[in-house]
């Protein structure tokens, strides 16, 4: 068996016991509990849940960004415990791609310049040409050299999704990446992304309260106060 198939035939994402617990003024407090899931490559994952049900502090966990206070995460067979800080972010920047409902764009780069940021990240020796190329891809190459202030919502999506897909991720997390736009223009974003996912055989990995959106998705982990109510789908 090649080393590909090997690769592929483990969960690219594991969660065992995920845990995640806080101080607060009234003692400890739950914020995730027991969480387990398995994600194969190029599977689709819509997470659903109230407000506070733990949605966000899942992703955290699942992308390394905070480490949990019990169990642990396996992303393409590393486990993320055994890492240090500096470990983690190597291995996100190898990875991980992400698409936030904030856009988190640097207002001092142009689009261009943020589609770029990752690609120099990983030391590629053609970022500039890449990152015309998928602005090409979202249809902003004529704004390229725009900087986020005088871009709409939608188009520092746009964005947010080329400079996401640019370094070729395994594995694409979004928070909410509608939660700033209004419905048609969301629509509109919603689409570009399966569309740019389906063609890169990307796993993704989706936090979202909009259940037409989750539909989507092959399958689908609801939460509920931390704790995992089903995970369903194929």
């Amino acid at each position: 068996m090649s080393q590909q198939k090997r690769t592929e035939s483990r969960p690219i994402v594991r969660a065992e016991d995920l845990s995640k617990q806080v101080s607060s003024p009234d003692g400890p407090l739950d914020i995730l509990q027991g969480v387990n899931l398995d994600l194969q490559h190029s599977e689709t994952l819509a997470v659903v849940g109230a407000s506070g049900s733990g949605k966000s502090t899942l992703l955290g966990l699942l992308a390394g960004l905070d480490l949990p206070s019990r169990g642990r995460v396996e992303l393409n067979g590393q486990n993320l415990n055994s890492l240090d800080e500096d470990g983690r972010a190597r291995l996100r920047r190898e990875l991980l791609g992400f698409v936030f409902q904030s856009f988190h764009l640097l207002p001092s780069l142009t689009a261009l310049e943020n589609v770029m940021v990752p690609l120099e990240l990983v030391g590629h020796s053609d970022a500039r040409i890449l990152a015309e190329e998928w602005l090409q891809r979202v249809g902003l190459q004529p704004r390229r050299l725009h900087r986020p202030n005088q871009l709409s919502g939608g188009e520092q999506q746009r964005v947010a999704i080329a400079r996401a897909f640019a370094t070729s991720p395994q594995l694409l997390l979004a928070d909410e990446p509608t939660g700033n736009l209004d419905q048609q223009t969301g629509r509109k974003v919603i689409d570009l992304l399966f569309e740019l996912n389906r063609e890169h055989r990307t796993t993704l990995i989706l936090v979202t309260h909009d259940v037409a959106l989750a539909d989507q998705c092959s399958r689908r982990l609801e939460l509920a106060e931390g704790r995992l109510l089903q995970v369903s789908g194929c």
